[in-house]
């Protein structure tokens, strides 16, 4: 039996973590600074990023095939890989990372900077003609002052791709295999009050990652490196789209999209 404090977060009624103190979030950041590059990205030849046909079918894809980009922020972009369908369309690359473990392999085109424990980013106002935050925002706690600064970041037309878990992800309170330890999704009712609240433009919001489709991965592998895959992902998301529980208790209310997927617009 959860506690009325506890039950507030698994409810999906309040986002934990956001109204952390200082203090807190600086155990929180030391807790996940290198955790994602201990899961999984230490070994650099053995990498492999799983998410391309994914991010181009909701995201790239409507930037438009000739659009050039001056400036773009990858917001924990890791290696960058991410940006690879696009890479060679942009003149400069940032990312914004708190391992510094990913400095090391730091080709020409890319620049790393060290991101901040208490949320503000090392960069003027209306800054880049993109941003790009791919499973990131839900290792942080204090996620709508990220929201903000990142706003604050994009010139005035530029656009901001956003994808992160819209479930807990289990309870953050016990070990989870395969995950770190503080990650938890970001109910999604609270995301759009952020975006709003930051005063973004919302050009497209699309569920996805359907909690059944990471099983496609003995045909698939990675899954959401496959077009096939994401376009059944796709169906089963838009046939279960009503499905928002943040906190599955049952089998049943397990089947629903697990994470959305923004194209913001400044």
């Amino acid at each position: 039996m959860l506690d009325d404090n506890v039950h507030q977060y698994f409810s999906g009624k309040k986002l934990y973590g956001d109204d952390f103190s200082i203090e807190q979030i600086m155990e929180w950041y030391e807790d996940e600074k290198d955790a994602y590059f201990n899961l999984g990205a230490k070994n650099r030849d053995n990498y492999k990023y799983g998410y391309h046909a994914l991010n181009y079918s909701y995201g790239f894809r409507f930037l438009g095939s000739k659009k050039r980009f001056s400036r773009v922020l990858s917001i924990g972009g890791a290696y960058g890989d991410e940006l690879s369908p696009i890479k060679d369309r942009i003149d400069q690359i940032t990312i914004l990372e708190s391992s510094i473990e990913f400095f090391n392999d730091n080709p020409n085109q890319i620049r790393y900077e060290k991101a901040l424990p208490t949320g503000e980013m090392p960069f003027p106002d209306n800054c880049f003609d993109l941003i790009t935050c791919f499973g990131t925002l839900h290792h942080i706690p204090n996620v709508s002052k990220i929201i903000n600064e990142i706003y604050r970041c994009t010139r005035v037309g530029g656009y901001t791709l956003i994808r992160e878990p819209i479930v807990s992800m289990g309870d953050w309170r016990e070990s989870r295999k395969g995950l770190t330890k503080r990650e938890r999704g970001i109910p999604i009712h609270m995301f759009r009050e952020f975006i709003n609240s930051a005063g973004y433009k919302i050009v497209e919001e699309t569920k996805c990652m359907f909690s059944l489709t990471s099983r496609l991965r003995y045909i698939f592998d990675p899954v959401y490196n496959s077009n096939t895959a994401v376009m059944i992902d796709k169906l089963f998301c838009m046939l279960f789209g009503w499905n928002t529980t943040y906190h599955a208790t049952n089998p049943f209310s397990k089947l629903r999209p697990t994470s959305i997927f923004y194209i913001l617009q400044k």
